[in-house]
């Protein structure tokens, strides 16, 4: 009977974030360990069919660097990154949509089918919803060109809103398209980010293999909410570092763009996307323009 009531009551914990998120949008970047563990996808995959038919409304944009890395080793083809972004020529590019959107993709959906939902794979060539340049980085000051590699100009989303507000759930795949019809190769938490915005999502979750962002005081404490004027202190004072700052200026900015929630969630741990809504505390850290509660006990 205990073990009874305490399921009830972590239900009741999360009946006022199923009222909040009704109908609502929440993006998910899938990527990381999630992707590679065949039981964390298993989770993963629970989660997202969960939200579907309790109301929420997930849209799922997935990366897939390991599969492109592995499909050129078998090309014989080399894989050279020029700061953190893949070095994309023309057979790397086709590879790379081959793999993303003919098996990563359907990979996805497939595995939310089988679950009960309605999994539809897209990518941003589809009604040219991710419009996109070229993106050139800069090495030792100077702009470098690396190849069809996407910046995103703009995000289409009539066709994410129509399929995401019906029984659909929409499974992306980043890959743009210029206006020549070129495709491009965009780096996920980047498309995520810009497509959250486009939608107005009430969340944008960031699947990691990081547990969030860690206190200066107890490195084993998670902080579990920041506002975006905190996360520019931590990262002058150096908390906040390395890889770490890509993701959380993401946040930050989609914070600013109408997201009204961005999280950084550790996706090794089992049923981490629920764990992170549904309960007061959560798991990761989430960041947003202000802190405005969902109800009392939250704790931010």
């Amino acid at each position: 009977m205990e073990t009874l009531i305490k399921k009830a009551k972590i239900l009741i914990e999360a009946l006022p974030y199923i009222q909040k998120l009704n109908g609502k949008t929440v993006v998910i970047k899938y990527g990381g360990n999630a992707m590679v563990n065949d039981e964390l996808k298993n989770f993963v995959m629970e989660d997202i069919t969960l939200l579907k038919y309790i109301g929420v409304n997930p849209v799922v944009v997935h990366g897939g660097g390991p599969d492109i890395t592995r499909a050129l080793e078998k090309y014989g083809i080399k894989t050279r990154f020029i700061n953190g972004l893949r070095v994309t020529d023309a057979q790397t590019m086709s590879v790379a949509q081959m793999v993303l959107i003919g098996k990563t993709n359907k990979e996805i959906v497939s595995m939310l089918n089988q679950k009960g939902g309605k999994g539809i794979g897209l990518s941003g060539i589809d009604g040219s919803f991710i419009e996109c340049e070229k993106y050139k980085t800069i090495v030792g000051g100077q702009e470098t060109d690396i190849g069809f590699v996407g910046k995103i100009t703009k995000i289409n989303s009539k066709l994410i809103e129509i399929l995401a507000k019906d029984e659909y759930i929409p499974v992306i795949a980043p890959i743009g398209v210029g206006k020549d019809g070129q495709s491009y190769n965009i780096n996920a938490d980047t498309a995520a980010s810009e497509i959250a915005a486009a939608l107005k999502a009430e969340k944008l979750m960031l699947l990691t293999d990081v547990e969030g962002v860690k206190s200066d005081v107890d490195k084993n404490t998670i902080i579990p909410a920041l506002t975006a004027e905190e996360v520019n202190k931590l990262i002058k004072k150096g908390v906040i570092s390395g890889g770490m700052i890509p993701k959380v200026l993401g946040c930050v900015d989609a914070a600013k763009r109408g997201v009204g929630r961005t999280h950084i969630v550790d996706g090794r741990i089992p049923h981490c996307i629920l764990l992170e809504i549904f309960t007061n505390k959560g798991i990761g850290t989430m960041i947003m323009n202000e802190r405005i509660l969902y109800h009392e006990n939250e704790n931010l």
